[in-house]
């Protein structure tokens, strides 16, 4: 079983993500947060499903440059796909009105990048989440921006708050990949990553 094959490692999750932190404390496993600063830039020819991968990749080697043998880095990275555009973090209160607007009544893809990195090598897998929202009022859209304050999430919003609850009318896909990791396909790489190299 995984929580056993983990007990010689030093698990580090390698992001700053309270839910994150949250999910993957969910799985059971014991780990520490060790985080850098990275630059969030990426290659202008990489498609929009390969940016979160890419992220993801940059924040395990930015904090593995003096990896121990023991050590295990869990790092991952989410980004919000409507259209063309990528919705990042807003910059502000009405960025992030103005994407929840292109959100509104609208079904867009959320792709979470995660990387493992060890003395074993890296290994990294993607996946994607489609959410189709209602059609939001601009009231239901300044409310939540408002009290909740989405500045640090990906197309400015958070699933498993008030405006998942009401807006969210369907799903295809892991909910917990829109969260910011989708903990049962991690389990799954994990354990053949683990019995692979061990």
């Amino acid at each position: 079983m995984l929580i056993d094959d983990l007990k010689r490692w030093r698990v580090i999750l390698a992001s700053a993500s309270p839910r994150r932190s949250e999910l993957l404390r969910s799985l059971d496993i014991d780990f520490e947060i060790r985080v850098a600063d990275i630059n969030e830039n990426y290659p202008d020819d990489l498609r929009s499903e390969e940016i979160a991968l890419f992220l993801a990749e940059r924040k395990a080697q930015a904090v593995s440059s003096d990896i121990q043998e023991n050590e295990l880095i869990i790092s991952a990275d989410t980004v919000v796909i409507r259209g063309d555009e990528i919705l990042n973090k807003p910059s502000g209160r009405e960025d992030a009105i103005r994407m929840l607007r292109l959100l509104s009544g609208n079904r867009h893809s959320v792709v979470t990048g995660v990387c493992f990195n060890s003395i074993m090598g890296l290994h990294s897998f993607s996946s994607i989440t489609l959410v189709k929202f209602k059609r939001l009022d601009d009231s239901e859209i300044s409310y939540y921006v408002d009290k909740y304050k989405p500045f640090d999430k990906a197309g400015s919003y958070g699933i498993q708050e008030w405006i998942g609850f009401i807006g969210v009318e369907h799903i295809e896909g892991s909910y917990f990949n829109v969260m910011g990791l989708p903990v049962q396909h991690l389990y799954r790489e994990l354990e053949d990553y683990l019995s692979k190299n061990g």
